[in-house]
């Protein structure tokens, strides 16, 4: 994106395009799922962003070596991990649902991190959120709450994991590392849907659109986020975090023709609340958003 048409674009502008990226990416998941199993998915997802990642910053030696690396390969296990659990999610509840339980992880890390009044009512407000849709979901897909659970869990994981790698001042570097080391990790789960699953994998047009959703959910999304942050600082970057439970759900209506009922609405809603009221504290902005 050139300099003059990015700074004419509004950064609460971008933001949203990044989440229409990342949950685009998402709806192509979902329709992956007849060929491959929601965790292979994910696997997929990653070595994408991860090839896309090396290419672009082609870390040197050091980044694979000593306590970089271990710190590199434990930030990427746990977005590897997160994803897995995410994608679980939305193999069994609607996207904008599943999204809106997750966001209970940072609201959660940063109210542990700050303890600020607001925090604590974003924490109440979350959980209220996350037991009206619990209400509605847990009859037809308890496992669903529990794998959006498991995501949010790991989310609060990542975003601790983040900030270790975001302090060392190799970011970028050291999640192509830990992506591509997790990648290798996980490979095994290609192929939990037995001999159909590896079938499909020999397909040419399922691998090229699992990397587009690489592509799509983890590389175009954390571009914009650093485009937006370099304008409008990490408090307001907190605020514009609450559109994405919507735009997730947006999407979900519009391409897999996802409808909540008027208590998930309700909860979906007190989620975005809680996201927009909890402070930056506990978070990292140089890290991309999950998802």
């Amino acid at each position: 994106m050139k300099v003059e048409l990015r700074e004419r674009v509004p950064a609460p502008v971008l933001f949203v395009l990044g989440g229409l990226s990342m949950y685009v990416g998402a709806a192509l998941a979902v329709g992956l799922f007849a060929a491959l199993p929601p965790a292979a998915v994910a696997v997929l997802r990653l070595v994408g962003a991860a090839a896309v990642l090396l290419a672009w910053r082609r870390p040197g030696r050091a980044a694979w070596r000593g306590s970089r690396l271990v710190r590199a390969v434990a930030f990427g296990l746990a977005t590897a991990l997160m994803n897995v659990a995410f994608y679980e999610a939305i193999a069994r509840l609607p996207l904008g649902t599943a999204v809106a339980i997750e966001f209970c992880g940072p609201v959660l890390v940063a109210a542990v991190a700050s303890r600020r009044p607001r925090d604590v009512a974003a924490v109440v407000l979350a959980a209220v959120g996350v037991l009206l849709i619990a209400d509605v979901r847990w009859s037809g897909s308890p496992s669903g709450v529990l794998w959006a659970l498991a995501a949010a869990a790991m989310w609060a994981a990542y975003i601790l994991l983040g900030k270790r790698v975001a302090r060392a001042g190799t970011g970028l570097d050291d999640m192509a590392v830990g992506f591509a080391v997790a990648a290798v990790l996980l490979a095994p789960l290609l192929a939990v849907g037995g001999p159909g699953s590896t079938a499909a994998l020999a397909d040419p047009l399922v691998v090229v659109l699992a990397v587009g959703v690489g592509v799509l959910s983890s590389v175009v999304p954390y571009v914009l986020d650093q485009l937006v942050l370099r304008r409008v600082g990490q408090a307001r970057f907190a605020v514009l975090l609450a559109l994405l439970p919507a735009t997730a759900t947006v999407v979900g209506l519009v391409a897999l023709a996802q409808v909540p009922g008027p208590l998930e609405a309700l909860g979906i809603a007190a989620v975005i609340a809680a996201v927009g009221l909890r402070s930056r504290d506990g978070d990292e902005p140089a890290e991309p958003r999950p998802g």
